[in-house]
């Protein structure tokens, strides 16, 4: 039971309930079902008038897209994207049941309300009113739901813009996710680092847990680790040393997983490092992945590195004139009154993708004033900057779609 009469009071805004019933919706990881999604995106599909479609390019990974014709359907369409799924949750560290949606103090508190559930319910909203005011654009405008963002998107959206359905949407520019911003400035997003993840393997000779056995796999582990904590603080001293500097600017480098041993007294035969790697886009790739081979012939013999994800360079959106988009959002956010701010995304999104096929992609979501809670416990979002994050979509859709 959701007791939402305890935790807040007067009438609800139907924006409002309309985004805690997808909130409801547990698409969290993993092996999401995402029928309710899909059936509860459906409806309010239906009630504005939007053309819907649900293309799965693969078993139980669908994506389903609204589409609201534009005077002149002929030109590049605009795509608003979002994902629908999100990521688990340790419930007992929560102040509020992570999927009932509660609001307290006209904030509400649910997994996926900033990462983004939020935004794709803005968008819905946002589409609503402008239809409702008879507004009408020159270009074609899609809302995407795709599915598993949260696991890199490969089996959403990677595969989505293979189809000859994503093809047919003839997009020309796209909105997506960005990141809470926790002062009056709204953050922008035109580029991605790349995002390689690494496995370093270390053999060595297995044996007594009394010995000291030559080739030993842990001295080769340790150099490996010292070689990448070197790196991680490079980066973090540049951050220091610059406050101009973002984390998007740098390379970040975090070692997420160890793995090795059968027990306390054998020695063991190998040690296996996992490393998260998101490199700075004005790094030469070559030159780094000969830097991470160097460091395992120097670290011993056998040492092997593997990619278990390795993103190749996509070129960020422009930001000037030359991009009509960028230009009719700028020119938006300046009437709006909104200071902006271009920046280089943190983590990987699903722009990457479309950013991979040349259409232009910025991420993008009006939260402002708000502690950025991606991924966190009590993820929340207060309801003012909610329901204003409408308007400006009403505002910036219009602007671009008008372009």
């Amino acid at each position: 039971m959701f007791n939402l009469k305890r935790r807040t009071s007067g009438k609800i805004d139907p924006s409002v309930s309309t985004l805690q019933n997808y909130l409801r919706i547990r698409s969290v990881h993993p092996n999401v079902n995402y029928n309710e999604c899909i059936n509860f995106l459906k409806n309010e599909a239906e009630k504005i008038g939007l053309q819907v479609q649900v293309v799965e390019p693969l078993p139980k990974k669908p994506t389903l897209v609204m589409t609201w014709l534009g005077e002149q359907p002929e030109l590049p369409s605009i795509l608003l994207n979002s994902h629908m799924d999100v990521v688990p949750v340790f419930e007992n560290s929560w102040k509020h049941p992570p999927f009932a949606a509660e609001i307290e103090d006209n904030i509400i508190y649910a997994r996926g309300v900033q990462d983004m559930k939020s935004v794709g319910i803005q968008y819905i909203e946002a589409v609503r009113r402008l239809k409702e005011t008879g507004v009408k654009l020159k270009r074609t405008v899609h809302l995407s739901f795709v599915p598993d963002e949260e696991i890199g998107g490969a089996t959403g959206m990677g595969k989505f813009v293979q189809t000859d359905d994503f093809k047919n949407l003839n997009v020309g520019f796209a909105l997506d996710e960005g990141v809470a911003s926790p002062n009056d400035d709204y953050l922008v997003f035109n580029g991605e680092r790349i995002i390689w993840h690494v496995k370093i393997t270390c053999p060595g000779k297995s044996g007594h847990g009394s010995l000291l056995l030559p080739d030993n796999c842990g001295e080769k582990l340790r150099y490996i680790i010292d070689k990448f904590m070197d790196l991680r603080q490079e980066s973090v001293k540049k951050l220091a040393d610059n406050p101009q500097l973002t984390i998007g600017d740098v390379t970040s480098v975090n070692l997420t997983m160890i793995s090795g041993g059968i027990q306390n007294n054998v020695v063991p035969e190998q040690f296996t490092a996992n490393f998260d790697l998101r490199i700075a886009l004005n790094v030469d790739l070559k030159e780094f992945e000969n830097m991470i081979q160097k460091w395992c012939t120097e670290a011993g013999r056998g040492v092997t590195y593997e990619f278990e994800q390795k993103d190749p360079y996509t070129t960020p959106t422009q930001l000037d004139d030359a991009n009509i988009y960028w230009k009719a959002f700028k020119q938006t956010a300046q009437e709006l009154g909104m200071s902006i701010k271009p920046q280089t995304f943190t983590g990987g999104t699903d722009s990457r993708y479309l950013r991979e096929l040349g259409i232009p992609a910025l991420g993008f979501s009006p939260i402002h004033n708000t502690t950025p809670a991606l991924h966190e416990h009590n993820e929340h979002l207060g309801l003012d900057v909610f329901i204003n994050g409408i308007a400006v979509y009403q505002s910036i859709i219009r602007a671009v779609a008008n372009a």
